[in-house]
């Protein structure tokens, strides 16, 4: 298939006007130009099913979500040094979902800017810089959080990673650890290293649904044993729930409910607004006083009456058509038509998932467990050139992706499944 002249044209463009290395998603790239509930559609007119993206939370072009920029943003948008209840209402609302703890919050742009001020949290609350995270994750972009992330560590870092240190991320396939007493121990372990290099230990920050890792299959209340341990220390939890939360796992609202904690601090991004630029933090008042009184921070546009409007309309969304719920039945769906193809294909090694993320494990052989990461990679170019959006992740690259806007529909699935078995059929293992 060869790319149309447009799609050439807009690459060499990207190149000349946003430099070298901006990455795309496939071997021939899609040139979206529109999108309405979980459908797009490219400039030659035809129609994808999205199974990747998460930023329209519910629904590409929600019409409540666009009547509510539309309405604020003919009256009113400016930033937090005036008083409006926009900021107000919808922080009341959103931690209203949480535990009583968490009752205060900021809001910013960014789920980066959110874990880079959570960072500072710890530091502020503790009086310390150590930080713990997986060696196979990913938490943002700015110059502190970008040395979360062991497979995109920048080539400088103005001295931060020594503030760092890193766990194996939980591999519930490969390595099992059905209790979380293995991972409490290397977390304890780490925390052992930065008091005894003098770093001291503030925060251990981790996905509570650890979804860059691959989403490993783990029982509810899995965290408990590792958020002990962070608490005898001294330290505080930080959940980013940028990717697992607003009910994505079909059991919580949060991720951190299902696996039995109460963190800290708890930083959001991407699905906030449904594309509108808006993360946040939520923690406890005593921690947010603190670092209002270490940083004197601002933020021009977070939390601005625009952003709190498409923010609000999300919630009210999640709230009005129930797609927690939703997001279960589908969920459970799409795991009985995964386990099936898993039974018809060997090179399926695990399938795992809750609620609307979900996907399965490429495997050489079932026997080694021997990554499949090539072979992945042409299921998902595949599944483009047939109309399905998908894409990989895992510290392998061979697990699909699969995490649809929550509207996304039972027969949604099917489609997504029949298809999928249609190009594992004629998709060569090894070439």
């Amino acid at each position: 298939m060869t790319l149309p002249s447009k799609s050439v044209e807009l690459m060499e463009r990207r190149t000349r006007l946003l430099g070298p290395n901006v990455s795309t998603f496939y071997d021939e790239p899609v040139h979206f130009v529109k999108g309405e509930g979980v459908w797009l559609w490219d400039a030659q007119g035809r129609k994808y099913l999205d199974c990747y993206n998460n930023v329209p939370h519910v629904g590409h072009c929600n019409p409540r979500v666009v009547d509510a920029i539309h309405r604020q943003a003919s009256t009113l948008n400016t930033h937090t040094r005036y008083l409006h209840d926009g900021i107000l209402d919808y922080v009341e609302k959103l931690t209203g979902t949480m535990d009583a703890s968490l009752d205060t919050a900021i809001l910013t742009c960014t789920g980066s800017e959110a874990n880079d001020i959570a960072l500072r949290m710890a530091e502020g609350m503790t009086g310390k810089r150590g930080i713990i995270a997986t060696d196979a994750t990913y938490h943002g972009n700015t110059a502190l959080v970008s040395q979360l992330s062991k497979s995109n560590v920048p080539t400088v870092g103005f001295g931060l990673d020594q503030y760092f240190r890193f766990v194996e991320a939980p591999d519930s396939y490969r390595n099992p650890d059905p209790d979380g007493a293995k991972f409490a121990e290397a977390v304890a372990e780490r925390i052992a290293e930065h008091e005894k290099a003098g770093t001291g230990f503030a925060a251990l920050i981790v996905c509570p649904y650890f979804l860059n890792e691959g989403f490993p299959d783990h029982p509810d209340g899995w965290l408990k044993p590792v958020a002990e341990v962070v608490r005898k220390a001294g330290g505080l939890l930080i959940c980013d729930e940028v990717q697992s939360g607003f009910g994505r796992t079909g059991t919580h609202m949060w991720a951190h409910q299902k696996m039995g904690v109460v963190p800290d601090i708890m930083t959001m991004g991407k699905p906030m607004a449904n594309g509108h630029p808006v993360g946040g933090v939520a923690t406890r008042h005593e921690i947010l006083a603190t670092f209002r009184k270490g940083y004197r921070y601002f933020n021009t546009f977070g939390g601005n009456p625009v952003s709190c409007a498409a923010a609000m309309a999300v919630l009210r969304e999640i709230e009005d058509r129930d797609l927690v719920t939703h997001a279960k039945t589908v969920g459970d769906h799409a795991r009985s038509r995964l386990d099936m193809l898993k039974q018809k294909y060997d090179f399926i090694g695990d399938v795992r998932g809750s609620g609307l993320i979900f996907g399965a494990e490429m495997v050489l052989d079932r026997d080694s467990k021997e990554p499949a990461s090539e072979f992945t990679d042409r299921v998902i170019n595949a599944m483009r050139h047939r109309g399905i959006i998908h894409s990989k992740l895992g510290r392998h690259k061979n697990t699909l992706k699969i995490r649809p806007p929550m509207p996304f529909s039972v027969e949604n699935a099917d489609l997504l499944f029949d298809t999928l078995d249609d190009v594992l059929a004629t998709t060569p293992l090894t070439t």
